[in-house]
């Protein structure tokens, strides 16, 4: 080879090893994009019905709680709420651990 050929080799051979950070920045946005789409969203929605579920309960309602206990509301309170799970039979339940309203699929 030539000196001139040798010479456009090495100074061509540093400009070809650097790269530019935008794809790799933009892969990172997207996969954040992604995670939040499918993940934070919907969680935090989910977690914003169950909130107005457990603020909107009132007396008669009829709940599940988290351990699986099917109730009737006899009376709620700020923090907490006490069912009535089979006859006299009465629990005071916190009112995190109440998940689920069954009182439309319960008259069905």
């Amino acid at each position: 080879m030539n000196t001139l050929t040798i010479y456009a080799l090495q100074a061509a051979a540093p400009a070809a090893g650097q790269q530019s950070a935008l794809p790799t920045i933009l892969m990172f946005a997207a996969i954040i994009l992604v995670m939040w789409l499918f993940m934070i969203r919907p969680q935090r929605k989910q977690q914003k019905e169950l909130q107005n579920f457990r603020n909107s309960l009132k007396k008669g309602d009829k709940v599940v709680t988290v351990g699986g206990i099917y109730g009737e509301i006899l009376e709620v309170n700020e923090k907490t709420a006490l069912i009535r799970v089979d006859g006299d039979v009465k629990l005071r339940v916190d009112k995190q651990g109440l998940v689920k309203d069954y009182s439309e699929t319960a008259q069905s």
